[in-house]
């Protein structure tokens, strides 16, 4: 799961990386300027790669991975608490939102359940 995690995490943030647009299309999102296509390198980018980097990079480091693991699986439970209160506040969850995050829930509960 670990690994699947870290894949996972490499494709969305090279995707963020070159075509941002790409990730804000699907939550119709159609046009970023530069300010908004840095924003989304960042977050979705970056953070991205260095995290799926890390989570492989950790996993011959026992002491290391754990944490690492946990980290993750806590940041992605936080992505889903923030999605929950959109979707509280809004009163609705449109399709992509709601994909992402079960696909957060169960990265987040595979990634648990490898400690």
């Amino acid at each position: 799961m670990v690994e699947i995690a870290a894949i996972g995490f490499l494709i969305m943030g090279l995707v963020g990386l070159f075509s941002p647009q790409r990730i804000t299309a699907l939550v119709d999102i159609a046009e970023l300027s530069a300010a908004g296509r840095n924003e989304v390198r960042a977050v979705y980018g970056g953070f991205g790669v260095v995290i799926g980097g890390l989570l492989l990079a950790t996993a011959s480091e026992p002491e290391l991975h754990k944490g690492v693991v946990l980290t993750v699986a806590v940041a992605l439970l936080g992505m889903v608490a923030g999605r929950c209160l959109s979707w509280v506040i809004e009163r609705r969850i449109d399709v992509f939102p709601l994909l992402f995050m079960a696909g957060e829930l169960l990265f987040a509960g595979g990634l648990l359940l490898t400690l």
